[in-house]
């Protein structure tokens, strides 16, 4: 009886001890407060929750880093010192986010780059598969879900087919994005001679609770000379092959130029976090003729700032006449919701085109509340019909073009580890325009009225949904 007695006398001590803590490292005022109350509350419940999901800073990322600048110093400095040498003027009235870049990243808007749109799975995956099998030296492969599927083996036998060539093949994957994956797929990789890691999220005791976190990252590099980013993963259902959610809309980006680069600090900074060593790479940068202006911004839970959002709100303050976003999942944080409204407050065309079929059924409900929310300022939101909407494209004016990773949501502001290009260049500007005409030619203006008329359990549904927010 006196050990039962002890036990819950420290499991409410323990509550107000953590609850001490969210009250100092919660972002919002609002999360505080409902951490707080729970933790003193319903400690036995609460502190486990906030231990996994309370924790937006994800713990010795940055601390590795500053181990591999002072052991690669000299390679660090002369990285970032070849990449300056190209870097050129932002494009008109995006002064604000080249200057936030550089504060967030250390990563210019560049010249002598060239970006191509690759559309679907049909365009996407041909074209990573010829860049391998044109490597000549080494091969750096990242991917947040890969399957054992039509499209994961292809992979997997073209990564062994080019390591038994002597191609030096480094292959990461996010260990819960890839929970599936067995271990003989693993072994066979292993077995022919391809590095291969999972980005875990958990090191050592500190950071033992980091469960929450994801590498959401994209990324393929051949020989330093050409890198693909964007949102498709290793999986069929990106061919279109899941009968649920088939159609699969998605896109890519292929890049040639000093971007190549900057993508590659992004998957070493990585690779590095997983086995604490940097593979011998070719830090050669190579002008393409088509001559584009582009930056890349790699994010993620382990930058001392909110890089995502910061970056995210000015790029929505920077639009003034068009901001066209598609995202699959549509959960906004509060700063990057103001920023949407106020730019359609002061006559900017926002259009945010979403999925019309779901994956996620909570996502689904949280965006509800948020579209009710937007449109009353004038954001208009479009359903996409024929199947699932994956994409993450941003067109910002007549100047701007982005494709990469990060979502429209928390999980991506906060929680996953992203990587989005930009390129000001005309051709390309129109190609994206393009492209997403016909995807809003296959959608519907969602009308803002349509809780109105719902029951009364969906939309508390509803409701409930966007309270989890702040973890989807």
């Amino acid at each position: 009886m006196a050990l039962e007695i002890a036990t819950i006398v420290a499991f409410y001590g323990m509550g107000w001890v953590t609850a001490g803590h969210a009250v100092m490292t919660v972002r919002s005022a609002r999360g505080a407060v409902a951490w707080a109350i729970s933790l003193v509350t319903f400690p036995f419940i609460a502190i486990p929750l906030y231990w996994v999901f309370g924790n937006h800073k994800f713990y010795g990322y940055a601390d590795a880093h500053r181990y591999a600048d002072r052991e690669y110093r000299w390679i660090s400095q002369q990285v970032y010192q070849d990449i300056r040498e190209f870097s050129s003027a932002e494009p008109e009235n995006f002064t604000e986010i080249a200057q936030l870049a550089d504060e967030l990243t250390q990563l210019p808007f560049t010249w002598g780059n060239a970006a191509s749109l690759l559309i679907d799975g049909t365009e996407t995956f041909p074209a990573l598969l010829k860049a391998m099998d044109a490597a000549k030296d080494y091969i750096l492969i990242q991917f947040y879900i890969v399957r054992e599927d039509e499209i994961g083996n292809a992979f997997k036998q073209k990564m062994i087919a080019k390591s038994r060539e002597g191609v030096r093949v480094y292959f990461i994957y996010d260990a819960i994005g890839s929970y599936a994956l067995s271990a003989e797929y693993l072994r066979e990789i292993r077995s022919s001679g391809v590095w291969v890691t999972s980005f875990n999220s958990t090191k050592r005791r500190r950071n033992r609770f980091q469960i929450n976190f994801r590498n959401h990252r994209k990324i393929l590099i051949v020989d330093g000379k050409q890198a693909f980013i964007g949102g498709l993963n290793l999986g069929k259902e990106y061919l279109g092959k899941d009968p649920r959610l088939s159609p699969w809309r998605d896109t890519h980006l292929e890049l040639k130029g000093p971007s190549v680069q900057c993508v590659q600090i992004a998957f070493l900074k990585d690779w590095y976090w997983a086995v604490r060593e940097i593979p011998e790479v070719d830090w050669t940068i190579q002008p393409d003729p088509e001559n584009q202006t582009a930056i890349v911004v790699p994010t993620g839970p382990g930058d001392q700032l909110p890089a995502c959002t910061l970056f995210m709100v000015s790029l929505i303050n920077s639009a003034r006449s068009r901001l066209w976003i598609t995202s699959p999942y549509f959960v906004p944080n509060e700063s990057v919701l103001t920023a949407l409204k106020l730019a359609a407050l002061r006559g900017v065309d926002v259009r945010i085109l979403l999925p019309n079929r779901p994956d996620h059924i909570h996502v689904y409900l949280a965006s509800l509340s948020y579209i009710t929310e937007v449109e009353r300022t004038g954001v208009k939101v479009y359903r996409y019909r024929p199947g699932f909407l994956h994409q993450k494209v941003f067109l910002i004016d007549r100047t701007l073009a982005g494709v990469g990773t990060t979502n429209l949501d928390n999980r991506s502001f906060h929680l996953n580890f992203e990587i989005m290009a930009f390129v000001a260049n005309p051709r390309l500007v129109t190609d994206v325009e393009t492209m997403l005409t016909t995807d809003f030619d296959n959608a519907y203006l969602v009308d803002r009225h349509q809780l109105d008329h719902r029951k009364l359990w969906f939309r508390l549904a509803v409701r409930v949904a966007r309270l989890m927010s702040p973890i989807l």
